[in-house]
């Protein structure tokens, strides 16, 4: 059986579809793909090229990473981490800043960095990039409003419960591309292998990258593929409602690397899918091995 045929099984074991596209760092030709051009809403999966924008920004004297940002909680955007759960207000420099969107999905940070590079700036270095499907629409704020304004939920709580129950049939559009911040599986290695590669980036922020993201917090998706001392994982989640993704770089013992980018989107909309989770690191070590 073809890997790609292993991976729709375990995809559908989990009761989720879901797009895959994983190739080696150094053979870029090599590939294993599962509709791998679809373009699909990332969720939190569109902190990543938000970061590689606010990285070449920084790489091209246009912003400053040092630059201390105060941050008030009245002006926060709503989330479960970072930033978004604390009462008082902090001051952080904007790389620190990127440092919480990526490490554990810091929602109000996020904001912050989209607004000061500009959703305008960031779709014309996201084309220079080469990423041709790659939108970032809004940010995480914006994706709360219009949560809201779909389900006519009266907070972003009683809004995702929505999504939630089982019983009801989700609100239109509410898993809508062509609204959302969206990608392809496809964009997001070419993304990943053109920052570890060094592509678009200077030595110093890819290192940046490359470390910010090695240390994010969640563990039981890409990496729990691969549950081996030996084998490095540095990646970005993504989750709202039904959908669970996560994007990232594959580095086996013997130093060979591997860019993969698992999008799902499950049946069920409950608050913890953990067979879901679970597929996505299976199928990542399925194409992983299979390119090996």
């Amino acid at each position: 059986m073809s890997a790609a045929s292993r991976i729709r099984a375990v995809f559908e074991d989990a009761g989720a579809r879901g797009w895959l596209h994983a190739t080696p760092l150094d053979r870029p030709g090599d590939t294993v793909e599962i509709d791998a051009d679809v373009i699909v809403p990332m969720a939190s999966v569109y902190k990543l090229p938000l970061l590689a924008g606010f990285c070449r920004l920084v790489d091209d004297g246009a912003i400053d990473p040092r630059e201390q940002i105060r941050v008030e909680p009245a002006d926060r955007t709503a989330g479960p981490t970072g930033l978004s759960i604390m009462a008082d207000p902090v001051t952080m420099s904007l790389r620190d800043l990127a440092v919480s969107m990526m490490t554990v999905s810091d929602n109000a940070a996020a904001d912050v960095l989209l607004d000061k590079v500009g959703r305008d700036r960031l779709s014309h270095l996201l084309r220079d990039f080469g990423l041709q499907q790659t939108r970032v629409r809004r940010g995480a704020g914006d994706n709360l409003q219009e949560l809201l304004r779909r389900t006519g939920a009266g907070d972003p709580d009683a809004a995702f419960a929505v999504l939630a129950d089982n019983d009801r049939t989700d609100p239109a559009g509410v898993y809508d591309a062509a609204t959302a911040s969206a990608s392809t599986a496809r964009d997001m290695t070419q993304l990943l292998r053109s920052i570890w590669t060094g592509e678009i980036l200077s030595a110093e922020q890819t290192q940046f990258v490359a470390a910010t993201m090695a240390h994010q917090v969640y563990r039981h998706r890409l990496s729990a593929g691969f549950p081996y001392d030996g084998v490095r994982v540095a990646g970005k989640t993504g989750t709202f409602g039904a959908l669970r993704h996560e994007v990232g770089v594959v580095v086996l013992p013997d130093s060979s690397g591997f860019a993969v980018a698992v999008f799902t989107l499950a049946a069920r909309g409950d608050g913890r899918l953990p067979r879901v989770d679970a597929a996505i690191g299976e199928a990542a070590r399925i194409a992983v091995n299979s390119l090996r």
